[in-house]
């Protein structure tokens, strides 16, 4: 069971950051199916407001992630982030855009290792690199809509643990020897 304080928590600081406003704006805009912001981003948010920081230091990109196996054309999925272009027009980092439901199209070539479709966004959030980056969340009118399938535990202790499912050993330590420069309160557990 997820704490429910540690949910109300993170949802409190995504708030506080100008630059996840401005992601979930864009994102209740262009109005996805199973849409959410997610993964780094939140994680790193969350450990800027830890360690002292701008809620947007060392942010290099933001997630925005959704499923629609009704089209699983890179034309469609294309289409969104052209829709989605003028939205993040004024962002000071990268907005990428991914269909969910299309990731197993393309993974091989990019990472070398063949993957399974996914069934639902949540199957897809529960393959990301650490416990503490497979996170997703989403408005919900004046509430929210968390999908976090390892719990915030991790998160809020400031604990990155790999997630093996898919993930490289070389991915997860290349992205942990950049978050222990810029997070260094983080304890990495190793491979």
């Amino acid at each position: 069971m997820m704490d429910p304080n540690f949910a109300d928590q993170l949802w409190a600081i995504v708030r506080q950051s100008p630059l996840l406003q401005v992601a979930l704006d864009g994102l209740a805009q262009l109005n996805l199916p199973a849409g959410y912001l997610g993964a780094g981003c939140l994680a790193q948010t969350v450990w800027n407001a830890a360690h002292g920081y701008t809620l947007t230091a060392h942010i290099k990109d933001i997630d925005l992630v959704y499923f629609d196996a009704g089209d699983l054309s890179y034309e469609g999925e294309d289409q969104v982030i052209q829709r989605a272009a003028p939205l993040f027009a004024a962002m000071p980092v990268q907005v990428d855009i991914k269909n969910q439901a299309r990731v197993h199209l393309w993974y091989a070539a990019k990472f070398g290792q063949a993957m399974a479709p996914y069934g639902a966004i949540e199957q897809a959030v529960a393959s990301w690199p650490t416990t503490a980056t497979a996170l997703a969340i989403r408005p919900v009118g004046a509430s929210y809509d968390l999908c976090a399938p390892f719990g915030l535990d991790d998160l809020f202790s400031l604990t990155v643990r790999p997630n093996k499912r898919q993930v490289s050993q070389a991915v997860y330590e290349a992205k942990c020897e950049r978050w222990q420069r810029c997070w260094p309160r983080l304890t990495i557990l190793p491979w």
